[in-house]
């Protein structure tokens, strides 16, 4: 039996939809993948990185509230949350938000 994401404490429907567009179906699949391969996974299917995101995720599949997360412990996580982003984010893939960023849909980026 498999349990959907979103029954991890923090995790809600829209990050539940993001590991289902990244492959990941249940809870289950999530803690055994862990933070970093899952975080990496949803990178590769099209997310955006973003920091709180990654340490919320962290925080969650070890039971801790979302923003226990502070000093050295949120520095280490931070070089952990870059080498991912490094690793799994190819920000030339945006090509179509470039586009969109032009013609006003979508906020526009420094760059």
């Amino acid at each position: 039996m498999s349990t959907p994401v979103s029954s991890i404490k923090n995790l809600g429907p829209a990050f539940e939809a993001a590991c289902t567009r990244a492959g990941i179906h249940s809870a289950e699949e999530l803690r055994a993948l862990g933070a970093d391969a899952a975080y990496g996974k949803l990178l590769e299917s099209g997310g955006k990185p973003h920091f709180i995101g990654y340490y919320v995720l962290v925080m969650a599949l070890q039971g801790r509230p979302w923003n226990d997360c502070k000093g050295e412990e949120k520095k280490a996580l931070r070089t952990r949350f870059d080498a991912i982003k490094d690793q799994s984010f190819d920000s030339d893939r945006s090509a179509f938000d470039a586009i969109l960023n032009e013609i006003g849909v979508v906020e526009r980026r420094p760059g």
